[in-house]
């Protein structure tokens, strides 16, 4: 497969990590992130210094013609995009019943409908080559639970649900789809937890730690270009914290 790749909410984070991975095994890329700005800048001058291609896009990926213009033209600078990870999410900490709809609305279409703007959009391409691999970033959230963040759980539920069918849509055309889904990652998503919420949660992970970005970027790479029998899978990688 060509050595191509597209990421999402690329510029910092768990997105950031995955990014120096792909880059440091030699892909060119093609990023997204809605903040642009110094972050992406950052991202786009660290990436390049591997030697490889980095075409960076400002877009909201809950934005379906957005989306479908970056990967137009990031498909004239690449040529075929052979893998696709759909990260970008965001999070909401609150009760429901205080959660206005538009909020519900813009989490639903940021760690959902995103995966469509994208996925959709490269399928033909992928069929057409009978060749491809999609990672969806998920979360334990998703099958777990947690309470004040409904719509954010909810959306990565979809997500698992997602994966598992278009994997099985796609199998036929040689095209794998799985997901990965971090348990407490140290990023800014859990910024504002207090220290004392983190040293609690802590407590409750065997392995005695939160997770790294790296530790998830690792795993992501390894799913998206090895294994060629392992599709529609949700891979939890959490220190033990859900098993």
């Amino acid at each position: 497969m060509k050595k191509t790749v597209l990421i999402t909410g690329a510029s910092r984070g768990i997105g950031s990590a995955i990014s120096i991975k792909f880059a440091k095994e030699g892909y060119d890329m093609c990023i997204i992130s809605k903040s642009g700005g110094e972050n992406m800048d950052k991202m786009v001058s660290i990436l390049s210094g591997y030697g490889v291609k980095v075409y960076p896009y400002t877009c909201d990926v809950s934005d379906n013609a957005a989306v479908s213009a970056c990967i137009d033209d990031a498909r004239e600078k690449l040529g075929t995009i052979s893998y696709v990870i759909n990260n970008a999410g965001i999070s909401y900490t609150g009760l429901l019943q205080d959660m206005s709809y538009d909020v519900f609305d813009l989490i639903i279409r940021t760690n959902l409908y995103s995966v469509f703007n994208t996925t959709s959009k490269l399928i033909p391409d992928m069929i057409s080559k009978k060749e491809g691999s999609i990672v969806n970033i998920s979360s334990i959230w998703g099958s777990r639970g947690a309470s004040c963040e409904v719509a954010y759980c909810a959306s990565k539920s979809g997500l698992d649900g997602y994966t598992r069918a278009l994997a099985k849509e796609l199998a036929p055309s040689n095209i794998r789809v799985n997901a990965v889904a971090p348990g407490v990652i140290d990023t800014d998503m859990n910024s504002h937890l207090s220290p004392e919420e983190l040293a609690a949660l802590t407590e409750e992970i065997p392995a005695g730690r939160l997770g790294t970005p790296k530790d998830i970027a690792d795993v992501v790479f390894d799913i998206a270009t090895n294994h060629p029998y392992m599709t529609g899978q949700v891979i939890t990688v959490d220190g033990g914290f859900n098993a």
